[in-house]
């Protein structure tokens, strides 16, 4: 690894050469300036993770240089050092933007200790950088991946509310990709910076439901021994996400639509009124209209809720997607099981293309993932997929069959179709008659003879 770089700043040109020294020992690559004009044409053109810069300087300031750093390169970390008559403008130069300030005379030991720690700070903030650009990069518009046509109109509407603050809900059956859709809106918002807060209403009891959204009090209730935010102060100034909002109780409802209407409530046992800058999204599996109807959801709330709706297609109607979420999650279960998965039969996607999937694109995700840790390699096949695909598929197979009015012979129809469903069994099964009986739920006994028996040769 790269030794850290540190640029230094004093017009004492013995303080500059002992901290030069100083660092250069301790394994620091180590540049140096005589002033703030020099060391800011220095991160014009190359990049330190720290600047050590003087306080008393002709011209420009130590503070000056502070400053200016914080524009030029703001993940610089800045550090003064300071006699001990001017403490204070080092505090100053903190308030400026300064992360740490050492006193003269710099003692080795105390120095290497700050910078040490103002380096971990460093670090971590880098870190967090990364990974709110994975995250923002995972939820962008094209990394949700479909050609439906459906999806890509949905697509088009996310980006155009994504950069306002109306409520959207999110209609869709489990595992359509809810929070997904929601966690897009957030990421591609001028609230992308602040916090996203996720609560699934119906997952937790409705007797708690109220602290867990609006806080309490310390003895609020048995039980409170101390004051707790809840989710909607927790997402001030960002987004709160309410998932399975249809399961609300309507006591709730009502704390509801007072957030919604005037972006304020209290804490269970609270008397304070608390204001939040807030963005509401909301997602459900029911159909509120019918939940309003049958007095299980207030009118009000729902008009409240209901400013832009998008509706999210299950996968069964959103076939033609197969392809392109299989490879996906294929590619990210190679990378996060350690799998070599290299694809799927064209056998074995006719047979998920007949599937109904109740669980939606989840359901699909965690059998791709099943399929990566359990077969580690090689291409999906037929027998590689879950015994419930299997019986969607043989259940499929059952031919409409019409009586004209001379009427058919009994025997020899039951006999056709048994060589077809055999033929189909084999050709799926790439001619292996273990899988070939597998997916007829019969012995290999029982199939070889009936090949036998219908003449279809050593298939």
């Amino acid at each position: 690894m790269a030794a850290e770089r540190i640029l230094v700043v004093d017009d004492e040109v013995m303080n500059r050469d002992l901290l030069e020294q100083i660092l250069v020992r301790a394994g620091y690559e180590v540049s140096t300036a005589a002033d703030g004009e020099t060391a800011l044409a220095m991160l014009r053109q190359g990049t330190f993770h720290i600047v050590l810069t003087d306080m008393r300087m002709p011209g420009m300031d130590g503070l000056a240089v502070i400053r200016e750093m914080k524009t030029l390169a703001p993940s610089t970390i800045g550090i003064v050092h300071t006699a001990y008559s001017s403490v204070a403008t080092a505090v100053e130069a903190m308030k400026a933007g300064a992360y740490d300030y050492v006193t003269k005379p710099v003692r080795r030991d105390e120095l290497l200790v700050v910078l040490q720690r103002a380096l971990e700070f460093y670090r971590l903030h880098s870190e967090n950088i990364g990974l709110r650009q994975q995250l923002k990069a995972k939820y962008k518009f094209d990394n949700i991946v479909s050609d439906n046509e459906k999806m890509q109109a949905i697509f088009s509407q996310v980006e155009r509310v994504s950069n306002t603050d109306s409520t959207v809900l999110i209609y869709g059956e489990s595992g359509t990709g809810k929070e997904l859709i929601a966690r897009a809106i957030h990421y591609n918002s001028h609230r992308q910076d602040k916090a996203l807060v996720t609560i699934n209403c119906g997952a937790i009891p409705k007797d708690l439901l109220e602290s867990e959204l609006f806080g309490h009090e310390k003895g609020a209730f048995t039980g409170a021994t101390a004051l707790r935010q809840g989710r909607f102060e927790l997402a001030n100034g960002g987004t709160i996400f309410l998932d399975e909002i249809g399961e609300m109780d309507l006591s709730l409802q009502v704390k509801l639509l007072r957030i919604l209407q005037e972006r304020e409530f209290e804490r269970v046992g609270g008397t304070r009124t608390i204001k939040v800058d807030i963005r509401v999204l909301a997602a459900t599996n029911k159909n509120l209209e019918t939940l309003v109807a049958r007095q299980q959801f207030r009118d009000d709330l729902y008009w409240r809720l209901h400013v832009i709706p998008l509706t999210l297609p299950p996968l069964r109607e959103r076939l033609s997607d197969l392809p392109l979420l299989i490879a996906h999650f294929i590619t990210r279960c190679n990378v996060e099981k350690k799998c070599q998965l290299r694809g799927i039969t064209p056998e074995a996607l006719q047979m998920l293309s007949g599937y109904h999937w109740p669980g939606n694109i989840r359901e699909l995700e965690n059998m791709i993932e099943r399929i990566a840790i359990l077969q580690g390699d090689g291409v999906i096949t037929p027998g590689s997929l879950p015994e419930q695909v299997f019986r969607t598929h043989t259940s499929n197979l059952v031919p409409v069959v019409t009586i004209p009015p001379e009427g058919i012979h009994f025997d020899e129809t039951i006999e056709a179709f048994e060589q077809q469903l055999l033929l189909k069994a084999l050709v799926t099964a790439g001619g292996k008659k273990s899988l070939a009986a597998k997916l007829l739920h019969m012995n290999r006994t029982t199939l070889i003879e009936k090949v036998k028996k219908l003449h279809l040769g050593d298939l």
